[in-house]
């Protein structure tokens, strides 16, 4: 029984360690090479894999300096000042939910959502927040500011097996990344919290309210 015990102990040390280099070797690679697909494209494929993901890769200086800003004040207002987690903000909303009895709010900054959507499955459990925490970690490290938000805004959904700025300005508007407005870049920024739903809920009040936030506030948004 303890040698079971002991082997059976050495086989999820092994797991762990080899799923932590995977993470680096990715990371590692991914510092100058374009991130083609992630963990939750593979998800959305698997699932469905008649229906394309639409998706392509766009360099940092070909994404409008509208979205830039619009994106880092509706998802991340810290970004360029945190090493990845945002204890002040994890706090608040840690408090939120406890006043409200249920999840309303989450503290994740760009960093974290951005190691859970390249590594990992959308399930909430406490062995995935702990990997999350450790691939943040790592990416904070490994990845200059500017990379880890040019990866992001290449990687986060826009809606339905829409993924990445350039696939969801061309979805949306026909046009670039580079060429949106700041009408257009606000409204991409404001879907991200439920981009499924609003895609098909664009005069929603909630999408409303938030575009009107992001507006007031994308002026003071610091970028790397």
């Amino acid at each position: 029984m303890k040698a079971f015990l002991i082997r059976t102990m050495l086989v999820i040390v092994s797991v762990i360690l080899l799923v932590q280099l995977w993470i680096f070797a990715s990371l590692a690679w991914w510092r100058t090479h374009p991130v083609n697909t992630t963990m939750m494209m593979r998800i959305d494929y698997w699932s469905e894999p008649s229906k394309p993901i639409q998706h392509q890769w766009r360099p940092y200086d070909e994404i409008s300096l509208n979205l830039k800003r619009a994106i880092v004040t509706a998802e991340d207002g810290k970004f360029i000042h945190h090493h990845g987690f945002d204890w002040e903000g994890i706090q608040q909303a840690l408090n939120k939910n406890r006043d409200q009895g249920r999840v309303v709010a989450g503290g994740s900054t760009i960093s974290q959502q951005l190691a859970k959507n390249l590594f990992l499955v959308n399930k909430r459990s406490f062995v995935r927040k702990g990997q999350e925490a450790v691939a943040t970690w790592m990416m904070e490290r490994m990845w200059s500011k500017q990379r880890i938000l040019e990866v992001y805004m290449n990687s986060i959904e826009f809606g339905d097996n829409i993924y990445g700025v350039e696939a969801a300005a061309k979805h949306y508007f026909g046009k670039t990344a580079q060429s949106l407005t700041q009408d257009q870049a606000i409204f991409l920024a404001a879907i991200l919290t439920n981009p499924k739903y609003f895609q098909d809920h664009r005069n929603s009040s909630a999408l409303n309210a938030r575009k009107r936030m992001i507006k007031r506030y994308m002026r003071y948004a610091e970028l790397p």
